[in-house]
């Protein structure tokens, strides 16, 4: 086998049939496909047949010893009698290039070059029209393709940087016990800082319906979390836009907003910022570096940066869609399905659902009144899961149970260190309320001072935690209830007047049990069977004398008496029927709305007006049946007709 050795120096790569144009139009096709190749497989796929060509070979490959010769990538499907093995090894150990002559049949000519850059490879070009002449283009190509073979697997490795990056910012394993966002987001801003060898790295997230964009962690200011605005600084412009910002100075930037660094005292130098964008191609936030240590931030990094902040967004979602899902289920469980429904078919509560059905939709303040027990917390719960608030939080607050001091700290929060027992930082009830309702019960038992600062959240909308400075947007809708008579307050001047006209903007009125006796039986009959379930009983059944007697009591408990009757019977009671005995607390109908001796009436007159008062009672609660009302009082019925005349009373009986 006859070879032509020609090492780099002794190249005339500038052959006359080579013209240098040629060889510069080649470089710069393979210059491109660099820069758009994804591996070196790919990049040798696309070159190789045109080194093929422009040296008029057949096909060309890349070929190494491992330890036998083979064909690293090639242009055409060669085998291993394709390969010129001694031409191969001699040119790997000469460190020259070959030009080996065909027989003029089978065997075809070739040129052999190592690649300089890659040990142990060459470059084989084979085919009839193969030419010694060429041998000086095939040592400059073979150097072209070298580097670039390089240059594609230093992306390459770049590439499985960044991988390495999302994968270690995906949070898999290292986050998958976190429940929180705001935690969340806090390890995930630290974790950046360290990656990306930064100074600061905050996530803001974008609550779209209130405008605000909220910072985790907000180093340097008070209580770690910042609201901007959405459409302030490079922040929001990067959340409007969904385009990434870096900023090489940016107290030279006019987009800037410099006054937090005014407020904290810290010196922002460089900056760099890239949306976050769901699964569902929607902005919901940005991620942002500060000062890069030893300069500026550079296109890799940005680069980076946007590969974390898709990672970040799916691990937020993810994060997010679990806490809404934990909330969710505890709201569930606090109020099931049964607590939330009105019960009854009296003309009052029929007027209430439709009133409640009406409210839900809207975000009107409402205020509830009644009477202890009516139901005034199952109302609040009612509007709030009929509306479009359903999927986020009822809190409730028992103002009555609070002094003014406790009252601020739960509805406002606190700061850590704010007083002597804030060993943590805590959310009031309007930040863990948010996007929901708050539902403050006995409100009109709330002090001066705490009913002047919920006026001022209420018209402001915003909130500042106890001991803090912050103001943190708001997005609840107030539902307030209470027993007693806030127009008499008012005018006693015990409750502010403009925070009652606040809060009144629709009032519903929950009628006492007692007026609508015919809703007695469907509460109780509901009752007792949730009460069953829970006993895992079978549902027990009212006898008609236990019946009589519910509707014969005047429940000065109201609804709440009721249940918690129903809830001792189906926990204690041994028999599968409701009995009397069951309801020996039940002594008779009261009348202590009557004040007999009103106008110092006599005895006479007294027991008259005890006994109509009586009977009416007693009718209203069979719902007028008059036989009924007769065997509740121990009468026979033409005997109670002729007691209703002797008392002067209306009687539609002639007998």
């Amino acid at each position: 086998m006859a070879v032509n050795w020609m090492t780099w120096s002794e190249s005339p790569w500038l052959a006359r049939d080579f013209p240098h144009t040629t060889l510069v139009q080649l470089c710069d096709r393979l210059d491109a496909i660099t820069t758009s190749a994804l591996t070196t497989g790919e990049f040798l796929e696309r070159a190789l047949p045109q080194i093929a060509v422009e040296l008029n070979g057949d096909w060309a490959c890349v070929v190494k010893r491992s330890p036998q010769w083979a064909s690293f990538a090639s242009s055409n499907a060669i085998t291993a009698s394709d390969l010129p093995g001694q031409a191969l090894s001699e040119a790997l150990d000469r460190g020259a290039a070959g030009y080996v002559a065909g027989d003029g049949g089978h065997e075809s000519s070739a040129i052999v070059v190592p690649l300089i850059d890659r040990p142990g490879q060459l470059l084989l070009i084979r085919g009839r029209h193969v030419q010694a002449e060429s041998l000086g283009a095939g040592w400059a190509l073979a150097r072209v393709l070298s580097r670039a073979i390089v240059i594609v697997e230093q992306r390459q490795q770049e590439q499985q940087q960044v991988k390495r990056l999302r994968s270690t910012l995906a949070l898999g394993r290292e986050f998958a016990s976190e429940k929180e966002t705001m935690p969340l987001l806090e390890r995930i801003a630290d974790k950046a800082t360290e990656l990306l060898d930064c100074d600061r790295a905050s996530i803001f997230l974008w609550d779209r319906e209130q405008r605000q964009l909220v910072a985790c962690p907000a180093l340097g200011v008070e209580g770690g979390r910042l609201w901007i605005p959405d459409d302030k600084g490079i922040v929001g412009d990067v959340v409007q836009s969904g385009r990434t910002i870096r900023v090489d100075d940016a107290y030279a930037d006019e987009r800037f907003d410099k006054s937090v660094d005014k407020g904290s005292g810290y010196q922002t130098r460089t900056l760099l910022c890239a949306p976050l964008i769901d699964g569902d191609e929607q902005r919901i936030g940005a991620f942002e570096l500060i000062n890069k240590q030893g300069g500026a931030f550079d296109k890799a990094d940005e680069q980076a940066l946007e590969d974390m902040g898709l990672q970040v967004a799916t691990v937020v979602q993810s994060v997010r869609e679990r806490e809404q899902l934990i909330r969710n289920n505890q709201q569930l469980t606090e109020a099931a399905v049964e607590r939330v429904r009105i019960i009854g078919e009296s003309p009052p509560i029929a007027g209430l659902r439709a009133s409640i059905g009406r409210l839900a939709a809207t975000d009107l303040p409402v205020l509830i009144l009644g009477e202890s027990g009516t139901g005034k917390e199952v109302a609040a719960q009612a509007l709030h899961y009929q509306g479009p608030r359903a999927d986020h939080p009822f809190v409730a607050v028992n103002c009555a149970a609070l002094t003014e001091t406790l009252l601020e700290s739960e509805l406002f929060g606190h700061e850590k260190g704010a007083f002597t027992d804030a060993h943590d930082t805590r959310a009031g009830k309007f930040e863990l309320a948010d996007g929901g309702t708050l539902f403050l019960d006995e409100i009109g038992d709330m002090s001066p001072g705490g009913q002047a600062k919920l006026l001022r959240v209420l018209e402001q909308k915003v909130i500042t935690r106890v001991g803090g400075s912050q103001s943190i947007p708001t997005n609840v809708r107030v539902v307030a209830a209470t027993n007693r008579n806030l127009v008499d307050a008012v005018r006693e001047k015990k409750f502010r007047e403009d925070l009652y006209y606040r809060l009144s903007v629709v009032t519903l009125d929950l009628p006492p049990l007692r007026d609508r006796p015919e809703d007695v039986q469907p509460l109780a009959e509901h009752f007792l069977a949730h009460f069953c379930k829970q006993a895992n009983r079978k549902t027990m059944s009212v006898s008609t004398e236990a019946r009589r007697r519910l509707q014969a009591h005047a429940w000065p408990g109201n609804v709440r008496e009721l249940r918690n009757l129903m809830e001792r019977v189906a926990f204690l009671s041994t028999s599968d029927e409701v009995e009397t005995d069951d309801l020996a607390f039940i002594l008779s109908p009261d009348s202590e709305d009557v004040d007999y001796l009103a106008g110092d009436v006599g005895l006479s007159e007294a027991t008259n007006r005890f006994q109509q008062e009586y009977i009416r009672k007693a009718i209203k609660r069979v719902k007028g049946n008059m036989s009924e009302a007769a065997r509740l009082m121990g009468l026979h019925r033409s005997n109670l007709y002729r007691k209703m005349r002797q008392l002067d009373m209306e009687t539609d009986d002639d007998g």
